[in-house]
């Protein structure tokens, strides 16, 4: 863990939340500078991170279980601030002589909450303000020292604190936007309590960077995968900004893009981005691999494997590499670690974060790797990187094998491309475009009876696709209007030959995925 210059840090404890990404976006929206760590960090560790404050996160764990995640006890006399959230309140309690009993019903959704000590971690806040609540354990007996601080009409204790050492617990979770004053109570334990500076910045964010990235190659070179999209572009703006032309890109065209996306792409590359650009068109390969798969994971790792060959063998034509830089962000870290064995849920199987298979040679360059995704975008408008890309929507590695569910053909790609191309069309046209995380279309493996001219029709199905998000960890449908609707299915079914039906998709993301596969 390297220390980061960034006065303030905040350090959150990692128990399994399905909330923490949240936590630590309100914290860096508040320009404070955190990361997410293992709950049970040692606290030698954790000083090295010179934290002025610490967040137990919440978690689906309970305090009475065999095997429930615990700190280490010595973080509580590091003379750190902490704030623990939900089951992180329910922690403090047990850990430190207070009592915590099982409720006789689960609470979950939307609660009044009453101020009892403004003073401090609730100064400015409406009594009552609702309140997210989701848990099945309270604090019934304060540990010493403690006070009350909030209470709701099922939860006498639901926020309590101890001034004098600066440890404070709340019941609820601040972090999610139900929670209607949540970000006043997290400033006022980043600046009230933990005295915080506000100087989390993409600009400082750049000046860091550049100089890590000069000090980490040296003389080196590097080699970067770019693909158009916002985070290989920020990662080349940033790495050429640090070493110049020693920086190498490498776009492969691997057949699976959209309508006119390879020319596309090479054309604002070559405009904005004065790169070393090398094109590799390896349409044929691809397909070729592909012919036959129509299981997801099994066309995701042909897809992957199929890139690196391909990759390597471009990037041993250009001589001596040393790096070879990703547009890793941070939430494929989290994602990464959890997947190893941490409290937090696994989501994704595709990620591939901080290793590379044993053939490729390179030490590895991940300039993004602290940033979330709307971060990127502002990293990128600093930058200079112009709007089309700075507000590209995210597509997928493998393309629009993961929009043709079932098996990829030339033919299926065709026609997705055709319907794909008339929902981009029409929805750049729609006043609602810049709220729109995603919209696309995805080819079904279905058929379905239709008529056509007075002519029987036997036609593929597409399903339409568009999504709000900040972050694209959670995703809800898009209430796009109906004529809009109306007229991407009018488009495609009478200008997209081989499609007869056209759906949308009105499935949040959870339980749903944002793709289909």
């Amino acid at each position: 863990m390297k220390q980061k210059p960034y006065q303030g840090m905040i350090a959150i404890l990692d128990f399994g939340s399905q909330y923490n990404q949240l936590i630590t976006r309100r914290v860096r929206e508040s320009e404070v500078y955190c990361e997410l760590v293992p709950f049970d960090i040692d606290a030698s560790r954790l000083l090295k991170l010179k934290p002025q404050g610490i967040i137990l996160s919440g978690g689906p764990a309970s305090v009475f279980e065999r095997r429930s995640p615990l700190p280490r006890q010595e973080i509580f006399d590091l003379g750190v601030p902490i704030l623990g959230i939900c089951y992180g309140m329910q922690v403090l309690g047990y850990l430190l002589g207070g009592k915590v009993s099982p409720t006789p019903e689960r609470e979950y959704g939307a609660s009044k909450l009453y101020v009892d000590e403004e003073d401090g971690l609730f100064e400015r806040i409406s009594s009552p303000t609702r309140v997210w609540m989701s848990h099945g354990d309270q604090v019934k007996k304060l540990p010493p020292q403690f006070q009350v601080l909030a209470h709701t009409s099922t939860c006498p204790v639901a926020g309590m604190g101890d001034a004098k050492r600066k440890l404070y617990g709340i019941q609820f979770h601040p972090e999610v936007v139900h929670t209607r004053e949540g970000k006043q109570i997290f400033e006022n334990f980043l600046f009230r309590i933990c005295a915080c500076s506000k100087n989390w910045t993409m600009r400082s964010f750049i000046e860091y960077s550049v100089k890590e990235i000069r000090k980490k190659v040296g003389k080196g070179k590097v080699v970067l995968a770019l693909s158009g999209g916002v985070d290989s572009s920020v990662t080349a703006m940033l790495v050429s900004r640090a070493i110049k032309d020693r920086l190498e890109c490498i776009f492969v065209n691997n057949g699976l893009l959209r309508e006119g996306e390879a020319e596309e792409v090479r054309r604002t590359l070559a405009q904005h981005l004065y790169l070393n650009l090398h094109y590799v068109d390896a349409e044929e390969r691809f397909l070729a691999r592909l012919k036959g798969l129509a299981d997801p994971e099994e066309k995701r790792k042909v897809i992957g494997e199929e890139f690196i060959k391909v990759f390597s063998e471009e990037a041993r034509k250009m001589g001596e590499i040393d790096f070879l830089a990703q547009g890793t962000l941070y939430p494929d870290v989290i994602e990464s670690l959890s997947a190893k064995g941490g409290p937090s849920a696994t989501i994704k199987s595709h990620h591939n974060v901080g290793g590379l298979p044993g053939f490729m040679h390179f030490k590895l360059l991940e300039p993004l790797r602290d940033l979330f995704k709307d971060e990127v975008r502002v990293l990128g408008r600093e930058l200079g990187l112009p709007g089309n890309i700075v507000k590209r929507q995210p597509f997928p590695g493998p393309g629009l094998a993961v929009r043709v569910a079932g098996e990829v053909t030339r033919q299926r790609l065709q026609i997705l491309r055709e319907a794909d191309k008339r929902v981009q069309e029409e929805m750049k046209k729609y006043k609602g475009f810049k709220d729109i995380w995603q919209s696309f279309a995805v080819l079904l493996p279905v058929k379905s009876v239709g008529v056509m001219g007075d002519q029987r029709t036997y036609e593929y199905t597409v399903a339409l696709r568009a999504v709000t998000s900040r972050d694209g960890m959670t995703a809800d449908w898009a209430k796009l209007p109906y004529h809009i609707l109306e007229r991407i299915s009018h488009r495609i079914i009478n200008e997209v030959k081989g499609v007869n039906r056209v759906v949308y998709d009105i499935s949040s993301k959870p339980p749903s995925t944002i793709e289909w596969e």
